[in-house]
């Protein structure tokens, strides 16, 4: 099965800009078109941009791990991966591997914590991946959904603090307007991540759409210091910002939007809002001054 371009946006909730770039660094395939695989690479992409290691970083750690492992094709599907200072860790035959050094390091991933790495089982995390994999292919279709979320059962079952498990159930529950439940799975999605900027951005979608704007603001503005050209960030928080009656506030990021994606289907309502805010003679006089 491929996927167009507009439903990797979708599914994997990033921006054109985001996918153009890692198209550009030779990360993605180029082309309208993107099989299952591929979606898998760009949700490792993803979650590895979102504990913000470099495009750069990723490249040179792929290349590295292919020189280091006889066999492997495609690092980012074949093993897990972990960020560690900015750079990309891989396990693979239970070990941690940091392949650009090619050295060994300490895997402190919460879910397996406790577990010296030389005793853990490989074929659980194994079947992790295999569930976490069944459960992405599911969940698109609703007639499936509740066969994914049994899948991402069986992943948090081996590996409770698998954040993009709880991420992905967390969206599905949203969808469905399960806002507790969807809330419940956010949280722990920012708990066993504390610096992954997806599980704070989805955590203050929850918390904007029931009313508790204050708080959101508060958790947009922590996915924003995690990933400060987090696009979608800025657009929501703009928004939580009009919401309150914070105009001034607001304009910042709705210009952030715009600088970080032009040509995506919400810039133009982004430049509006900008426009309206400015046409405000008092604010224009005060946005000079601070220009």
């Amino acid at each position: 099965m491929n996927y167009p371009r507009a439903d990797v946006l979708r599914i994997l909730r990033i921006t054109t800009h985001q996918l153009a770039q890692w198209q550009k660094a030779g990360l993605a395939p180029g082309g309208e078109s993107f099989s299952f695989f591929d979606l898998l690479q760009l949700k490792k992409i993803r979650d590895l941009r979102a504990h913000r290691v470099r495009p750069t970083a990723i490249r040179a750690s792929l290349q590295a791990m292919l020189k280091q492992v006889a066999g492997m094709e495609n690092p980012l599907v074949e093993a897990g991966t972990f960020s560690a200072h900015s750079r990309v860790v891989f396990r693979h035959d239970g070990y941690a591997l940091e392949p650009t050094s090619g050295q060994l390091v300490m895997d402190f991933e919460p879910a397996r914590q406790g577990v010296p790495a030389n005793l853990r089982p490989m074929h659980a995390a194994e079947n992790a991946n295999d569930f976490f994999a069944r459960a992405v292919a599911l969940e698109e279709d609703p007639a499936s959904q509740p066969e994914a979320i049994q899948y991402y059962g069986k992943v948090l079952l081996l590996e409770p603090g698998h954040a993009a498990a709880h991420i992905n159930l967390g969206t599905i529950f949203y969808n469905r307007r399960e806002f507790e439940l969807a809330e419940r799975h956010y949280r722990a999605a920012a708990e066993a991540a504390p610096r992954y900027a997806l599980a704070h951005f989805d955590l203050a979608n929850v918390l904007d759409e029931t009313g508790r704007i204050s708080e959101a603001i508060e958790t947009y503005k922590t996915a924003l210091l995690l990933a400060p050209t987090y696009a979608d960030a800025h657009y929501n928080l703009a928004l939580a910002f009009e919401k309150c009656r914070e105009p001034r506030k607001a304009l910042k990021h709705w210009r952030a939007y715009i600088k970080l994606d032009q040509a995506g289907p919400w810039a133009v309502h982004a430049l509006n809002q900008i426009r309206k805010i400015l046409a405000n003679d008092r604010l224009k006089l005060v946005y000079h001054k601070q220009e």
